[in-house]
């Protein structure tokens, strides 16, 4: 059954250092200018109760979550949102608490911040808070958002660890399970602009079943009803590993190249659509498009 709620992942802002946020709380305010992309706008348009809804920003990720809350809470604010909370949940004994699950239960989204995805899916992975979000994804007019760490956890597995230059040899990525709102999928993030392809190409060629997706700076999916549309001002680079004819992943050692033949690679930009269920991409504006008789 297809979930009644909606994700809008995004893949972080601009100039934001290592995979792990080595930066980003150092530059958040300046990290925080995607939102005039559009994207936060989209969340609040998006959610059930427009302005009125009730926003928890998560800030469980971050290495100082009170600058990094106090500039989602004020982002949120200037577009019009009234009810703007800050979340930072520290341990799983918070995570399993009467009271931060009840804020989730109230909740109409729950926005999650940039940081260290293995510290959010080591904290609140099976928590009673995690499972009150998954509920509420599944049978309710919920949004799941989150930026960069907070889009990583966001899928089934994640990958948490692996350079750009070297991951396309054997072993160089590790992954883990995320938060499992989206099943079949692995998202990285800071995609473009760090050349993150390689660390994709890896990850769907382990088990071509999974999809892959590269989310760019200042760029996101809204993905609701099986259907991903992209939002923001860059690209999201989509790799489908289903058709792959060979491979010699299993015959080299670990640190040695890897040899790919036939990967499939789609670049989405704004306003494009890729149909989770056909794995079929249309293009917003397609030059091949009728043109309109005047």
């Amino acid at each position: 059954m297809k979930p009644v709620g909606k994700l809008i992942i995004i893949g972080g802002a601009v100039n934001k250092g290592s995979f792990s946020e080595t930066d980003y709380d150092q530059n958040v305010e300046k990290n925080l200018n995607f939102f005039e992309r559009g994207i936060l706008r989209k969340i609040i348009t998006e959610s059930k109760n427009k302005e009125n809804s009730i926003i928890e920003v998560v800030t469980t990720a971050s290495q100082i979550p009170q600058i990094v809350g106090a500039e989602y809470k004020k982002a949120f604010e200037f577009l019009g949102a009234k009810n703007v909370n800050i979340l930072d949940i520290h341990n799983r004994e918070e995570a399993n608490s009467d009271a931060i699950v009840a804020r989730a239960n109230a909740a109409d989204v729950v926005m999650f911040t940039g940081g260290d995805q293995l510290r959010l899916t080591s904290i609140l992975g099976g928590t009673r808070f995690h499972d009150a979000i998954l509920l509420k994804y599944q049978e309710q007019d919920f949004i799941y958002s989150g930026t960069s760490a907070g889009a990583a956890a966001a899928s089934e597995n994640m990958i948490y660890q692996g350079s750009s230059s070297e991951a396309l040899l054997k072993g160089e990525i590790k992954t883990t399970q995320g938060l499992g709102l989206i099943d079949n999928v692995i998202v990285d993030t800071h995609f473009v602009q760090r050349g993150r392809i390689g660390r994709l190409f890896q990850a769907v060629v382990n088990n071509p079943r999974t999809l892959g997706i590269g989310l760019g700076e200042d760029t996101g999916l809204f993905i609701h009803n099986d259907i991903m549309t992209a939002v923001g001002s860059g690209l999201v680079i989509i790799v489908d590993g289903r058709f792959i004819k060979d491979t010699n992943l299993t015959n080299i050692n670990l640190g040695e190249p890897i040899s790919i033949d036939n990967l499939t690679v789609h670049v989405m930009s704004m306003n494009d659509h890729y149909d989770l269920t056909t794995r079929k991409l249309t293009i917003e504006n397609s030059q091949f498009n009728p043109i309109p008789q005047t």
